[in-house]
């Protein structure tokens, strides 16, 4: 079973438009409201195809309930450690082009005793040789090594780790040596602190995380693909271009379809094009909703071969994220 960790849940709603006009009274095409939070949906989409996961999340207030509840229709198997404060809610606007606007409350403080109790609990689920994968923004107050601290903990117990976050909580954690980290090209240009004009730069980025402690480093690029360094070196893979509905919770298909897929084929270049199968077939959906097995085409995506990917390197990246 696959342990997730979202320290920050939410409720996310999307509304639909057309076209945003900032000062104008617009119609909604639609609205969703689903559970949310990186690892949250991390659990969904693993769920949604079968693959046993657990989510592990602080709740509180009544916006904590509804996210309760709204789990309990997916059938997600969440374990909830009851907190003080207001779980937040995020609103995203999604245009009719695919443009997104997202708006995201900070989150709930949480003490350093509620942390414990959620840390407890993902050890308590967790088994040697598994994983448990940390993920998404610290709530305001939580101390910018936590996902370190915890990942730690997690590998001295013999479980793998895979952390999901950016910032400060990103370059700390990367010091713990997880088993694997997952920034898409904007958090990973933060991470080393320049601009990444092309895969190449990319590549160059990762192996700095490496060098830093990150065992592999798997990065999204939205519609440029992804990305995987690791032992075995460089892996480019590639899916079929797309028009977004919402690209809300894309990254998290994204990592979900590579741990689902190193599950059971255990190698990181087949585990890439699944990966890709899923966050393309998630930007297909409305709102945070997750894919399953009739959404994903395991032929929208694949891994260029190596004899191709010295000349592809250099190539400049666009709409990544």
């Amino acid at each position: 079973m696959i342990i997730t960790v979202t320290l920050n849940p939410s409720l996310d709603r999307t509304v639909e438009v057309d076209h945003l006009v900032r000062g104008e009274v617009l119609r909604a095409r639609g609205t969703h409201l689903h559970p949310g939070g990186k690892g949250v949906n991390v659990t969904r989409a693993l769920l949604a195809n079968g693959v046993p996961s657990r989510a592990v999340l602080p709740i509180a207030g009544s916006d904590g309930q509804q996210l309760v509840e709204l789990l309990a229709a997916e059938r997600v198997d969440a374990v909830i450690v009851p907190v003080s404060g207001r779980t937040r809610s995020n609103i995203t606007i999604a245009e009719g082009d695919g443009t997104v606007t997202k708006i995201n409350e900070p989150g709930a403080a949480l003490t350093a005793e509620e942390l414990e109790l959620v840390v407890a609990r993902a050890l308590a689920d967790s088994h040697p040789g598994g994983w448990v994968v940390l993920c998404g923004s610290l709530p305001p107050g939580v101390p910018a090594d936590q996902y370190a601290q915890m990942t730690r903990r997690l590998a001295d117990a013999g479980v793998r780790v895979a952390v999901d976050t950016s910032g400060p909580a990103l370059a700390y954690a990367v010091t713990a040596e997880p088993d694997l980290i997952k920034p898409n090209a904007e958090e990973l240009a933060a991470a080393v602190g320049r601009p990444l004009s092309s895969r190449a730069d990319v590549v160059a980025a990762a192996r700095q995380l490496r060098d830093a402690g990150a065992r592999r480093v798997l990065v999204s690029l939205g519609s440029a693909g992804a990305l995987l360094v690791d032992d075995d070196g460089v892996a480019v893979g590639e899916s079929i271009a797309l028009t977004p509905r919402s690209s809300v919770g894309a990254g998290d298909a994204f990592l979900a379809g590579f741990l689902a897929a190193e599950r059971s084929a255990g190698h990181g270049r087949a585990a890439l094009a699944t990966a890709l199968a899923w966050g393309a077939a998630a930007v297909q959906l409305p709102g945070s909703q997750m894919p399953g097995p009739a959404d994903i085409d395991p032929g929208a995506a694949h891994v260029l071969p190596a004899e191709d990917l010295d000349a592809r390197l250099d190539e400049p990246l666009v709409g990544t994220g």
